[in-house]
This record gives C-alpha cells, structure tokens and sequence, in this order.
C-alpha cells in the first residue's frame, strides 16, 4: 500500500489537488527558467514539460504586456483530448496541469489558487532555511 506524501509537501500539495478536482491528471511544478521541482505523473516527461511551461509562461506574459491586461496569471491550453494549464507560483515557480477531456475548470479553477499559495509558501519556507 503506499502512503500519501503529507499535505505540507510540494508532492502532497499536487496529489491534493488531483484529488480534489475531477480531470487533473498530471502536474508539474518548476522553476521560472524551467528546471523541475517535482512532479505528479505518469505519462508526462517532466523535464520536458518544465522547460515548455517556461517558454509558455514567457511568451504569455508577452502577450499580457503588449495588450496592456495586466499582469498573467495563468496560460490554457483546450486540446482534442484534454487541457494543460501554467500557472505562476510567486515570481519563481511555475505549475503545468494535465488535465483529461472531463477536467471540471471550474473546480480548478476555484481549487488552484489555494494549492498556489501553499506552493508558494512551502518553497518561500525552503529558500528562508
């Protein structure tokens, strides 16, 4: 049987929210410049989606500038099979949701702010030790 991470770790804070909202899948939580922290999946290369969630934050946040709607706070994704989602975590780490055909959005997007600010507060902990 194997145990769940605490609720306090950055992987217990992404298997929270997969359980929480109906159609996560997969998530990876990076730095800015694409490295990977961690990561929840199976089928995902998350090495791979670390970088190109940093790339998408990029060019999102160009897009939010030049059109003057104010600062990016998340880039979607709606493919023929799913979702994938880049969130901002604080000035310098990103989290990239999968997300299957049936992803509740509004679930997520009522859950993700919270497990945001838990990364943000766990990682803010991290660098402070």
């Amino acid at each position: 049987m194997t145990e769940n991470p605490p609720p306090d770790s950055l992987t217990g804070i992404l298997t929270s929210l997969r359980e929480r909202v109906m159609g996560v899948s997969e998530s990876v939580l990076s730095t800015i410049d694409g490295l990977l922290v961690v990561a929840d999946a199976d089928t995902v290369h998350p090495e791979s989606v670390a970088a190109l969630a940093a790339a998408t934050l990029g060019v999102g946040r160009r897009m939010a500038d030049t059109t003057g709607v104010g600062a990016l706070r998340e880039v979607v994704a709606r493919c023929g099979s799913g979702h994938v989602i880049v969130l901002a975590v604080g000035d310098r780490a990103l989290l990239t949701v999968k997300g299957d055909d049936g992803l509740d959005l509004v679930a997520f997007q009522r859950e993700s702010p919270a497990a945001v600010e838990q990364l943000n507060k766990v990682l803010a902990s991290d660098v402070a030790n």
